[in-house]
This record gives C-alpha cells, structure tokens and sequence, in this order.
C-alpha cells in the first residue's frame, strides 16, 4: 500500500497531439460544413474536452453525435505519425520505472491510444490503460481512480494524477489522490510543473 503510482493523462502530457487532434476536428467539421475556428476551437477543448465541442456542435446542428465522433476518430487515427513525446517525456517515464513508480493511463482518447503507444515504444511501462472504451464515466468523475486504487490496493496520498487541464484537476481532487499539473491550482494536493523532468525534482525535493 505504500508504494507511489502514476496515472497518466496522454493528450498534452505525455503525447504532443493538440496539433493532430485539432486537424481531425478541422477534416471533420468540413465534412459536416461546419465551420472551423482554429483557435477558438483550441480554447474549448482545453478547457473543457472535445467530447464537448461534439456533442455541442451536434446540438445546435441537429446532427448524431456518434457519427461526428466515429469520423473524427477515424481521421485521427490517420494523423497518428503526427503525434509525438512532448519532451522528457520517455526520461521521465524510464525514472519512474526505475524507481519502482507503478504507473498507469486513463484517458479520454479511444482505443487507438493502444497503437500510438505501441508506435512510440511506450506500451510497456504501464501495468494498465484504460481509454474512453474502457467503460468509465468521464473526468472528473472519479470512477476510473476508483477502479485503479481498489484493483491494485494504491495508496491515494501516494497516487498521482498527472495532466494539463483544469478538468484533470478535478479528476485528481475528486478522487482524492495527489494532482501533478501544468497549471495552477487551488487544490491543495496539486504540484505544479513547468516541464516533465520537474517531476523527477518534486520527488527528490520530498526526500
């Protein structure tokens, strides 16, 4: 119970994949003639999730939800040699392991999160992924945490949520586990970093 766990956001933390993504949102937007603002797009995904921008744009267009999201994700997998580390990001990874760190993912990215991390070689350092397959309420909703913490008797004061976005904030809070970010927060069990090697810092500053 009281080894320390990571468990991996992908888009904009692990993964430098907002550039495919938003290109997947372009190609399927002009199928539907919709139209597409860049930036404005950029913005709401960051803040909230492009499950959102679907289901919105959806709504005001009268269009199925389901069949937006069965194209984007099509085009995506076609950008997947878009996607690649952010930095640091394998370094981090290896001192994780190395250190004796479980580490895991859940994400909100679809199965096609398996062959991306196959891809780059990074499939091996995670005991489980979970995707937006996987059956789990959305984040912030703490159910894929739950599932993690019961299934591998983690520690949650020793269990870190680590991502880019206020939502995965919320993911952390609401599950009750340590929050590592990008941004900042008011959450007290949030570490803010700038970059991935500050991770490796936090924990030697711990010591």
């Amino acid at each position: 119970m009281q080894k320390t766990a990571f468990i991996w956001d992908l888009d904009g933390t692990l993964l430098d994949s907002y550039e495919a993504i938003l290109s997947g949102i372009e190609e399927t937007f002009r199928q539907f003639s919709i139209p597409y603002h860049k930036e404005k797009v950029r913005e709401f995904i960051l803040k909230y999730s492009v499950q959102d921008l679907l289901v919105r744009v959806a709504e005001d267009r009268n269009l199925d939800v389901e069949v937006l999201n069965q194209v984007r994700a099509q085009s995506l997998a076609e950008k997947n040699v878009q996607v690649v580390l952010m930095p640091g990001a394998r370094d981090v990874l290896t001192w994780a392991a190395e250190h004796g760190i479980q580490q895991f993912v859940y994400t909100h990215k679809g199965d096609n999160a398996f062959t991306i991390l196959k891809d780059l070689g990074l499939q091996s350092y995670f005991t489980e992924i979970l995707t937006s397959q996987s059956g789990f309420a959305r984040k912030p909703s703490p159910e894929a945490a739950t599932y993690l913490l019961d299934k591998y008797q983690l520690n949650p004061e020793k269990t870190y949520y680590i991502g880019d976005r206020t939502l995965d904030v919320e993911f952390a809070q609401n599950s009750k586990i340590q929050s590592i970010n990008f941004l900042k927060s008011t959450y007290e069990s949030n570490h803010r970093i700038q970059a991935l090697a500050d991770i490796s810092r936090i924990f030697k500053a711990e010591r």
